[in-house]
């Protein structure tokens, strides 16, 4: 037999052999966590951490694994989600004893930035784009549009906060110092995390925490990230040419296959859901210009 031939035989055998126990190179589990984050509509889950601790837990587990690498696309969302999924990582990490090396993809902003925050290494692209480390909250009020289409609106609760900020309602001032101070204490607590994750690698800014954001190349400069490059080169530069990767499917990226999000024209059953879901993800999406 021609040595090609030999070669081409033990080519096609390594490929028979799962990734976790060859031994020509370090493999590393790759989990993609992409899109608004948030509880979702029924059976379309939005990034939450139901939907992705599974694909972490797997990740995680690869013990002969020199790191973890989380990739992120996310504009933000929910902030308890984001908050959760990040905590997980790290207690992940800390427990099998992991590297964590985070690689942004389009978007790490708002809760996007909170989950790349769970890496030890945030790697951007140039043009990703970086920050709004703030809260917002939004939407919209009808209460003369009621009174000019002849719709009464009636609402009974125990509890005088019990409808606060109702959209067919008059506006509070009340109510509305309730909300900013609410957000006054989640911002607080990203910008905390910000500061214990980061550290002394922070740039002075008073824009920092602002809400502002950037592009991937002044975004380290800020500090927020390590550097600029990609996942691949990153990880040959650390275990050799020979690394491996392996992506870990999450059960929103299931999900998204099944309903047809994935590049299928959705089913007539439940199609109402899935534009309310997509209206609102697309609204988050473009405040960065995506």
């Amino acid at each position: 037999m021609a040595s090609d031939e030999v070669e081409t035989v033990a080519f096609s055998l390594d490929r028979l052999v799962p990734m976790r126990f060859r031994r020509d190179g370090h493999v590393v589990p790759v989990v993609r966590l992409s899109g608004a984050i948030g509880a979702g509509l029924g059976p379309l889950r939005a990034m939450s951490l139901s939907a992705v601790e599974g694909a972490l837990a797997r990740a995680f587990s690869y013990k002969a694994a020199p790191a973890v690498a989380i990739v992120v696309n996310s504009p933000g969302g929910a902030a308890a989600q984001s908050h959760l999924i990040h905590r997980r990582i790290r207690a992940l990490a800390d427990e099998k004893k992991k590297h964590v090396v985070v690689a942004v993809e389009d978007v790490a902003a708002s809760g996007g930035y909170m989950i790349a925050l769970a890496g030890d290494e945030i790697v951007v692209d140039p043009s990703s784009i970086v920050g709004s480390i703030g809260v917002v909250s939004g939407g919209f009020g009808f209460p003369r549009l009621m009174e000019r289409i002849g719709v009464e609106r009636r609402l009974y609760t125990s509890g005088k906060s019990k409808a606060m900020l109702d959209p067919f309602r008059p506006e509070k001032e009340e109510d509305v110092a309730r909300l900013l101070a609410m957000q006054e204490d989640i911002h607080a607590m990203f910008i905390d995390l910000v500061k214990s994750r980061r550290g002394a690698a922070l740039a002075d800014d008073p824009d920092l925490f602002s809400g502002a954001f950037w592009s991937g190349v002044k975004a380290v400069s800020l500090g927020l990230v390590d550097r600029v490059g990609d996942l691949r080169s990153v990880m040959r530069e650390r275990y050799g040419e020979k690394v491996r990767f392996r992506t870990i499917p999450t059960e929103r990226s299931t999900w998204r296959r099944r309903l047809g999000l994935g590049g299928s024209p959705p089913a007539a059953d439940g199609l109402a859901e899935r534009l309310v879901w997509a209206v609102e993800e697309r609204l988050l999406w473009s405040r960065f210009g995506l």
